[in-house]
């Protein structure tokens, strides 16, 4: 099953790397690589101009959408149309060349590409079995790859307007990534010769991180060897690009150049390796109007990246609700493809919705509904914001007339207004506002167990379990309790800690953030300690008395 996570060296061997790559390997930066030049031969659809990803007419076209894991789920195609109705333009979908997995047959790809279409996705077609390959033993090779999509011509051949071929996913691992090279421009090659116009996707070595600089620096070379020019390159980034200054860089490095790039695969929750700024990914993709697509829509062995949990659009997780109703998210920056009848001359914005009414106000959430807008051409979205202090911040998208709105903060008052907009990114008046009062989370809902995992001289190690054991969902909690013996706690995973005294309060972490009814999530801490170490005797969850145990 796909592995949740890559498997990069250490952060700090990425960024000392990167830093040698970039004083003794010439990488690419503004004035000292060569513009890409324009493609000889233009695709038939979407294609290369000027270093950015167009469709036939010419328009830009910019990815906003998520991977989806086709080739281990064939059963959840239906997930297309929820992936849609979230507001993507775009799904990266997993295939197999059947040298590591079953391989998708060309009539299941040709119903993958039709759904597509019916949905109105541009539909990135990708091969998996090259994951990880010189590192990874079952890895196939992207030559073996290529022959895969010849033998898909008949139904790939006529599609250039729907589709992009990513040739192999992460196609080479850790070990001597500059065997990267060779094989991607064969493989282009191979595809070229074969009579294939499309637009070609590679990813990047190193698991598809490139923390050695070796796509980045043959980057140029590599897509001079596209005699047609529409050649698409693809960073995967985790937790290698966990800060702003490596995210900024790596992206501003190939948008100078006008070389073609896209996030083809991206994480937020922190791991082992470290805690990517996807909230950079997603600005710095906005600013540069260059294409992001999440990972992954459902189905990971450990749902920590999962969008929605079970393929169920009703049970969308935190990360979710960042990648598609967060800042830079799709449902806010989205443009359907053109070929689908997105990207309209209408000018026109929609009227403006109804002031919002509140029910089922929870400690944490509120749903909220509104008279609908019209437009002369149809409304396409809405955007909630909270409006406070003569400042606005989006909390939430939808594309029918009601939402609820999640992370809330137990007994907190709130205000909240309603913006509509249309498919051509028209947007409407803001709506009158709703004012609420969250409840209280009652006594009872909650439950923490607390335990030392290990002692030393002056310090220790501690795990928190937090369980909800109300009938809701929880999101944006706060965890109260207090040292009685002068403990402090100096590193925290699972939560931020914030300590006055003996008093420890705990925010979560975004892969935390949100405590299912009946669920728990589990927190881990390092401390100092004197000669006693007494457990807390008691703990509040948002202000509320939870039962130890």
């Amino acid at each position: 099953m796909r592995r949740t996570r890559k498997s990069p060296l250490s952060t700090l061997l990425a960024r000392l790397t990167a830093l040698v790559g970039l004083v003794l390997l010439g990488v690419l930066c503004p004035g000292t690589a060569q513009a890409a030049q324009e493609p000889g031969t233009q695709a038939t659809g979407l294609h290369i101009s000027n270093g950015r990803l167009v469709e036939g007419n010419g328009n830009d076209f910019v990815m906003r959408g998520v991977n989806h894991a086709h080739t281990w789920y064939p059963d959840e195609s239906g997930s297309l149309a929820d992936i849609k109705a979230q507001g993507a333009n775009t799904v990266r979908v997993v295939l197999a060349d059947g040298h590591r997995w079953t391989a998708n047959s060309a009539s299941d790809v040709a119903n993958v590409v039709a759904q597509c279409k019916a949905n109105k996705l541009i539909c990135v077609l990708e091969v998996h079995d090259t994951t990880g390959y010189g590192e990874d033993s079952a890895a196939g090779t992207l030559d073996q790859a290529a022959d895969y999509w010849i033998g898909l011509k008949s139904v790939l051949v006529g599609q250039e307007n729907y589709i992009i071929i990513n040739i192999g996913n992460e196609p080479w691992g850790n070990t001597d990534p500059a065997g990267w090279t060779a094989p991607t421009v064969a493989a282009i090659q191979k595809l070229r010769g074969a009579g294939f116009e499309h637009t070609i996707m590679v990813d990047a070595p190193n698991w598809g991180q490139d923390w050695q600089q070796v796509m980045r620096t043959n980057a140029q070379s590599v897509y001079a060897a596209d005699t047609t020019g529409n050649l698409l390159f693809s960073i995967h980034m985790y937790s290698v690009f966990d800060t702003a200054a490596e995210v900024t860089d790596y992206l501003n490095a190939f948008v100078s150049a006008k070389l073609p790039i896209v996030i083809g695969e991206f994480g937020g929750p922190a791991d082992q390796w470290g805690d990517p700024d996807e909230d950079t990914m997603m600005a710095t993709a906005e600013q540069l109007d260059i294409g992001y697509l999440a990972w992954s829509w459902s189905g990971n062995t450990d749902p920590i990246l999962d969008l929605v949990l079970n393929f169920d659009p009703a049970q969308m997780t935190s990360w979710g609700q960042r990648i598609f109703h967060g800042a830079n998210g799709i449902a806010q920056t989205a443009k359907e493809a053109t070929v689908f009848g997105g990207g309209s001359s209408d000018t026109q914005a929609p009227t403006a919705p109804g002031a919002p009414t509140a029910s089922a106000v929870t400690a944490t959430s509120a749903h909220l509904t509104w008279t609908a807008s019209t437009d002369n051409v149809g409304v396409a979205g809405y955007d909630v914001v909270r409006v406070g202090g003569g400042t606005e911040t989006k909390v939430a998208s939808a594309t029918a007339n009601s939402v609820t709105v999640t992370g809330l903060t137990a007994n907190t008052a709130y205000s909240f207004a309603v913006y509509a907009r249309d498919a051509a990114g028209n947007r409407s008046a803001r709506s009158a506002t709703v004012s609420l009062i969250t409840a209280t989370t009652p006594a009872g809902s909650c439950s923490v167990g607390y335990r030392v995992v290990g002692e030393w001289q002056g310090g220790f190690q501690g795990e928190i379990v937090i369980r909800n054991t109300g009938t809701a969902s929880l999101s944006g909690w706060k965890l109260g309790f207090v040292f009685a013996d002068g403990q402090t706690v100096s590193t925290m995973w699972g939560g931020t800690p914030a300590q006055s005294g003996g008093s420890v309060t705990v925010t979560p972490a975004s892969y935390t953030n949100t405590i299912p009814a009946g669920g728990s999530v589990t927190l881990g801490f390092i401390g100092s300690k004197g000669a006693t170490n007494t457990a807390p005797a008691a703990f509040t969850l948002n202000g509320a008395a939870c039962v130890n145990g």
